[in-house]
């Protein structure tokens, strides 16, 4: 899928009060019960949080090379990126490479990405850290891709941590890890988040005053 092409989808709905826990139990209550991944990647920076619409791509083995142009398909990429979206790479949680660093970072930054999310691994991590770009990952490695890994599938759906990850998808990460809400179920789903955040609130404020666990759960069933 090009850039030119995609479906253009409506803004990501900001709310700070949001988390990957909230939108968890959202998707749960919406039967929705396996879109978190099955393994956490870190953020560079402890308290990062990014929510934002998946560009994705997926990378696989390869030796090839063109030595002309040896990284023009990732370069056609990071340029399709719209301002709001976030980089969602898929790897197969390989450990040949790198699959972004720095300049990568800086493209997608000036285009106005929220950050990178990957199954594989970053390197120039402390100059990332450095342009405040958040970024998430399975490790770290300082390999170059270039003849050890290739791009596929830009823009098409793309698997990580067992969860299913198309393109306009609404993803979050934050400490607690990465939550993917399918386009069809987004209204939904956000509109539950919501009121989770706003009942959490209260529920937090009784507790503190002394309420126990027993009488919140009662009054508000949430926990």
């Amino acid at each position: 899928m090009s850039s030119a092409s995609r479906a253009r989808f409506a803004t990501v709905p900001g709310d700070e009060r949001l988390t990957t826990a909230i939108l968890s139990d959202s998707l749960d209550a919406s039967g929705l019960r396996n879109q978190v991944l099955q393994f956490r990647l870190a953020p560079l920076v402890a308290g990062s949080r990014i929510l934002g619409r998946a560009w994705t791509v997926g990378f696989e083995p390869s030796t090839d090379d063109n030595p002309t142009d040896p990284y023009g398909p990732a370069i056609d990429y990071i340029s399709g990126i719209r301002a709001g979206e976030i980089a969602v790479i898929a790897t197969d949680e390989s450990n040949e490479s790198a699959f972004w660093g720095e300049l990568f970072s800086a493209a997608a930054l000036g285009a106005g990405a929220l950050g990178v999310i990957t199954d594989g691994n970053l390197r120039d991590t402390d100059k990332i850290v450095g342009l405040g770009f958040p970024a998430f990952s399975l490790s770290r490695r300082p390999i170059d891709y270039r003849m050890r890994m290739k791009v596929v599938g830009v823009g098409e759906p793309v698997r990580i941590g067992g969860v299913s990850i198309d393109s306009g998808d609404l993803v979050m990460a934050d400490d607690d890890g990465v939550v993917v809400i399918p386009k069809s179920a987004e209204p939904e789903v956000i509109r539950r988040a919501r009121e989770r955040a706003t009942g959490e609130s209260t529920v937090l404020t009784e507790l503190l005053a002394g309420e126990t666990l027993r009488q919140v759960w009662d009054r508000h069933g949430i926990l």
